[in-house]
């Protein structure tokens, strides 16, 4: 089989790998050397679907001996197996960067014969990119579970980022759907790469010529939607994998119903992505605002609210801890309110040095309002618009974020807009008989929490 069509099925069956991650990395370019990983040195592509790509993202081979229920390349399916040779990826991803259709290579596999045999493969080809082909682009690599120790630490020296992915969130998903794979294998090269990080990192401050050592960092996703486990599992994993490995970043998946007819998997046809949108939001509030997965969720079986974001959740759930006053909180204090986010915080506490903010001075420092305002006075007054209950405050944010009804037609600005129902994602019905004739413009459920 030729070069391409090798390429167009193991790049198709990359795609359902969603840790793919540019960041984080600085490697320089050598003399003689092509590409480097700086900053600037990425550019990036939007695919149809607008994910923002850089890297030739590509499996090795699709030839796996494991059959994990859940995954498309199972031993047991039936479709055509493929395997690159080192030397053709080499050659692609020369060729590839040299007509600036990628910066750098996102290379995974599945585990061919063994996963020695298989990380082997892998070591080979990214060795031979550095020293023989001189490419300082970034690479992103897959450590096989299984593999020895030696292997996955020789492998670190050539790349930027390392990944281990855990999928499933419990050891008894893993031995429903997963039965050839173990805990114990995934984390084992998690702590290797944690510890190989902080080995190099020491070294090099006495030694400078230490070779670099994954200087992105690891990261790992884990499938949702798959297995029973809730947010809470998922979430307090998550925190877990972060405290002790180190970890850059934890990924979500949504499962992809792509197996069909399995008595071990949910009958779902659509992936469940506002979810993962929410694990999304709520992993950047353990990272960034200074929360605990134990407050965002408290019992073992919670899920998020699929209406709101999980940080509105929580404020609505200890509205005690709140109106908070704009010119005394703490930085911590206003991580925690919606709509105010790290960049913001910190404009407040340079400006009330030596200016007391009122309401509009807030709009200039760029605060989303239309959640804020809920939760904060500005010099004792409370600007919201609703009882200050969470009940109220639910219902009106939620008719600011959900148009009307799942009405095709255009809105009219000149008809008055009559009691009828706004229909939020879960099903829940909100009575509209607030809102004005001329209807707030929906706002996004992304952004600034």
């Amino acid at each position: 089989m030729d070069v391409m069509s090798k390429l167009k099925i193991l790049s198709n069956a990359a795609k359902y790998d969603v840790s793919c991650s540019s960041s984080g990395s600085k490697r320089k370019s050598s003399p003689n050397g092509i590409g480097n990983a700086s900053e600037s040195g990425i550019c990036h592509s939007f695919t149809p679907d607008g994910r923002c790509i850089s890297l030739l993202k590509i499996l090795f081979s699709n030839d796996c001996v494991f059959d994990c229920k859940y995954c498309i390349n199972g031993s047991s399916r039936d479709f055509q197996r493929v395997s690159f040779t080192p030397d053709e990826i080499c050659s692609l991803t020369i060729n590839f960067y040299r007509r600036n259709y990628i910066e750098g290579l996102f290379l995974s596999s599945a585990v061919i014969k063994n996963p020695n045999y298989t990380m082997e493969l892998l070591l080979k080809t990214v060795r031979q990119l550095r020293t023989v082909e001189k490419f300082n682009g970034y690479i992103h690599l897959k450590a096989i579970p299984g593999a020895d120790q030696y292997l996955i630490e020789e492998a670190g020296k050539y790349v930027d980022r390392m990944s281990v992915n855990i999928e499933l969130p419990s050891s008894n998903s893993l031995k429903l759907l997963a039965p050839q794979k173990s805990k114990d294998t995934i984390l084992k090269p998690m702590a290797t790469i944690r510890n190989s990080i902080i080995n190099y990192t020491q070294m090099k401050k006495t030694i400078k010529s230490t070779p670099l050592f994954v200087p992105g960092g690891q990261s790992t996703q884990i499938i949702v939607g798959a297995t029973p486990e809730s947010d809470f599992k998922i979430l307090n994993l998550s925190q877990a994998l972060y405290n002790r490995y180190k970890l850059k970043r934890v990924y979500y998946s949504a499962y992809v119903p792509v197996i069909k007819n399995n008595k071990f998997l949910p009958d779902i046809t659509h992936p469940p992505m506002l979810r993962e949108h929410r694990l999304y939001q709520a992993d950047w509030l353990l990272r960034f605002y200074g929360f605990k997965a134990e407050e965002l969720l408290k019992n073992p079986d919670d899920n998020f609210d699929l209406d709101l974001d999980p940080k509105t959740y929580w404020a609505l759930s200890n509205l005690d801890d709140f109106p908070v006053e704009i010119n005394k909180a703490s930085y911590e204090m206003f991580l925690r309110i919606p709509g105010i986010g790290v960049i913001s915080a910190r404009r407040i506490l340079k400006v009330r040095r030596v200016y007391n903010l009122n309401f509009e001075d807030l709009k200039k420092l760029g605060i989303v309002l239309k959640r804020a305002k809920y939760f904060i006075t500005c010099s004792g007054i409370y600007y919201g618009d609703v009882p200050f209950d969470d009940l109220s405050i639910k219902n009106k944010l939620l008719r600011q974020t959900y148009s009307k009804r799942h009405d095709p037609n255009q809105l009219s600005f000149f008809n008055n807009i009559s009691s009828d129902e706004i229909i939020s994602p879960s099903g829940i019905i909100l009575p509209s008989k607030s809102i004005l004739s001329i209807p707030e413009k929906a706002s996004s459920i992304t952004g600034e929490f």
